[in-house]
């Protein structure tokens, strides 16, 4: 275990910003699957846009890589064009 102070506040730290990293992913992947398992275009083509904005927001952030989230949406907007 950590002696110094900041060395337990960084851990106390880490534990948060992991749970949060960890619930916007679930949240977007669930997201991700909602929109693959869409079968109306334009509920389709309505819901896009949000689950490009959460994949966007996991890039910048780090908790996924840039051409992880590149891919994602490459094949999002396939699927949306292709209904």
């Amino acid at each position: 275990m950590a002696n110094h102070k900041s060395a337990l506040k960084r851990i106390r730290r880490n534990e948060a910003v992991r749970l949060r990293n960890r619930y916007q992913h679930k949240t977007t992947r669930n997201a991700i699957k909602k929109l693959r398992t869409e079968e109306d275009k334009k509920a389709a083509e309505t819901l896009l846009p949000t689950v490009v904005g959460m994949i966007d927001k996991l890039a910048k952030r780090n908790i996924i890589h840039a051409n992880k989230a590149a891919n994602l949406k490459s094949n999002l907007m396939k699927r949306v064009a292709t209904l």
